[in-house]
């Protein structure tokens, strides 16, 4: 029991840790280190890095929610720790 525990806690800090890159990369990487190379690019006629510093971060923030729930779903089933 406590091998699947550790594996468990493992997997979903494996997730989490997969997540807080993303979430590091999209929030102060594109919206404050790559800005000037991203405002090169145009995405409805604004410049992608204050896209990205107003909107599109928080767009990926709500994708990582869904995508958090989903797999969190998958690695309680595969542990046998999931709710019915």
């Amino acid at each position: 029991m406590e091998d699947s525990g550790k594996a468990y806690w493992s997997a979903t800090l494996g997730l989490l840790t997969k997540i807080m890159i993303v979430w590091f990369l999209v929030s102060f990487g594109a919206g404050i280190l790559f800005v000037d190379v991203l405002n090169n690019i145009k995405l409805g006629g604004y410049p992608l890095g204050f896209w990205f510093a107003q909107q599109g971060s928080i767009y990926i923030f709500i994708a990582l929610i869904f995508y958090y729930a989903k797999k969190m779903g998958e690695i309680d089933r595969q542990f046998d720790v999931h709710e019915e």
